[in-house]
């Protein structure tokens, strides 16, 4: 698993997301860029794309406190290789704020508009936990999101299903399913396909 080592100054749960979505980055094969993902419309290319943005728009958030509504680079080239930089530099600017400031500032401004800080990591958890399940998936290694995560996420549940259309609707699961399986499913997912 390519963990991200060094002091933990992140948010526990982004940290904890950034380290289940790198291991699940590990699984990219050389050569599955196309293999499709569970979410609809896009191949592994595509997902990892997206991630890197995640994380770029992540880092924004730490470094400046605000995050522009459009993606300020091109896709990358080597997408695999950009989410594990990007995350990296995600971390690492969150230490380097934790480091020289007084902690987190309370707001995000995000298109101009103040967003609590807490709920950009929260969201960019999910993001990158739900991301990092559709990754293995898509590779073919299922790999089950943490319990001590998926709870964590579910615990805030609302702030998912409140209107906000950022993944599809809610698949049924039974209830007796695992805390990750719940999670996924809450967030349009088929647990077991």
């Amino acid at each position: 698993m390519a963990e991200v080592t060094g002091p933990d100054t992140a948010p526990p749960l982004l940290r904890q997301a950034v380290d289940y979505a790198l291991g699940c980055v590990d699984q990219v094969p050389p050569d599955g860029l196309r293999r499709p993902t569970p979410c609809r419309g896009w191949d592994l290319d595509a997902l990892l794309c997206h991630l890197y943005e995640s994380v770029c728009a992540l880092r924004e958030a730490a470094q400046d406190g605000e995050v522009a509504l459009l993606p300020a680079a091109p896709p990358p080239a080597d997408p695999v290789a950009a989410v594990r930089r990007g995350a990296r530099e995600l971390l690492d600017s969150r230490r380097e704020r934790s480091c020289g400031a007084a902690g987190e500032p309370p707001q995000t401004y995000i298109g101009g508009m103040p967003v609590a800080s807490g709920t950009v990591a929260f969201i960019g958890a999910v993001e990158l936990a739900v991301h990092g399940w559709d990754i293995a998936q898509a590779c073919g290694t299922p790999r089950p999101i943490p319990v001590p995560l998926a709870l964590a996420l579910l615990r805030r549940s609302p702030m998912l299903t409140g209107g906000a259309d950022l993944f599809a609707a809610p698949v049924p699961v039974s209830p007796l399913a695992c805390p990750g399986d719940r999670l996924v499913a809450l967030l349009g997912r088929a647990p077991g396909g």
